[in-house]
């Protein structure tokens, strides 16, 4: 295996993309070659500021082992394809794809190519994310819930709050639980900035996802309920807490017999770090390698899959519009 640092680029870079080009400047076993985007000057600032070169695509295809792609959903299959022609490694920000058939068809192509392919559903490498991962074997799931709420953005986006945000507990979701819902039942709001969703897996387990771009409150959560105990998980403060109960007891207070059961919380020891770089480091591991990566095609299949079915029942329901 080379020791040399691997040729990386990025191709879109908005505010994801940057923070790639930001992340492969700073890592160790990565060296970024050079950047590219439909819009020339964004191209050479971020070139400029990480001390890199701005490409046309098919030039920068040309100069790098691996790339990000940070562009628009809508450009995501034809830009892998590329990448994917050109015999480079490729990590594609989610949604993966808009078409899952298609994104089955880019995956049996990388791996024809002897291409890397990783998509990016960053929480997975939240360290609180890992720790729970750690965990759930162990437990009796009974049912999962997640908030992933956030006030109104400052800058158009051309996609619901289901393909934004919510995917991602999705994929965190479907991940723990090894499994895709069996059925389930979403509304939320015409503007495409509210939405909720039941799913239920099987097994019996119940997952209830909330996602909001119009709650005046930033929250990333997610809490399991399992036979034994409650496990919290804050995804900003990247913490984990086990909530169990103790035996109860009866005691006496003021001549008056009362019941009591005290919680015992366990926090187990998470390493906290920047999700971005152990999912870039991650990316550059598995290209090393020639290993599977973490979150794979399949995986940001699934996740479009589920997110387009949540899509679907919202539609249907037609609800009322949410407003701040």
């Amino acid at each position: 295996m080379s020791e040399e640092p691997l040729q990386t680029g990025v191709v879109g870079v908005g505010s994801m993309g940057r923070n790639h080009a930001r992340v492969y400047s700073e890592l160790g076993e990565t060296e970024l070659v050079g950047v590219a985007d439909a819009d020339a000057a964004a191209a050479d600032r971020v070139a400029t500021e990480f001390d890199t070169t701005p490409y046309v695509t098919s030039d920068l295809l040309e100069r790098a082992d691996a790339v990000s792609v940070a562009v628009p959903t809508r450009f995501h299959a034809d830009t892998v394809q590329n990448a994917i022609d050109a015999g480079v490694h490729v990590l594609c920000e989610k949604p993966f794809v808009a078409d899952p058939d298609r994104g089955r068809e880019l995956a049996a192509a990388a791996r024809a190519a002897g291409v890397t392919l990783q998509v990016g559903h960053i929480e997975r490498f939240n360290p609180a994310v890992r720790a729970l991962e750690a965990i759930v074997p162990e437990l009796d799931v009974i049912a999962v819930t997640a908030d992933r709420l956030g006030p109104p953005l400052e800058r158009d986006i051309d996609t619901s709050v289901v393909f934004d945000l919510m995917i991602h507990d999705i994929d965190v979701v479907c991940s723990l639980l090894d499994s895709e819902p069996a059925s389930l039942a979403a509304t939320g709001s015409t503007d495409g900035n509210y939405a909720t969703a039941t799913c239920s897996f099987d097994g019996g387990v119940t997952a209830s996802l909330t996602a909001s771009r119009v709650t005046q409150q930033k929250v990333r959560q997610l809490a399991i309920t399992a036979a034994d105990c409650r496990v919290n998980v804050d995804y900003l403060d990247q913490s984990v807490e086990i909530h169990r109960g103790s035996t109860p007891e009866y005691v006496s207070a003021d001549g008056d017999l009362r019941h009591r059961v005290e919680s015992v919380v366990e926090r187990p020891l998470v390493e906290n770090g920047e999700p971005l770089k152990r999912e870039l480091a991650a990316f550059a591991e598995a290209v090393r390698n020639g290993t599977e990566p973490v979150v794979t095609a399949e995986d940001g299949v699934r996740a479009v899959e589920v997110a387009t079915r949540v899509a679907a029942q919202i539609a249907d329901r037609e609800p009322q519009e949410v407003r701040p």
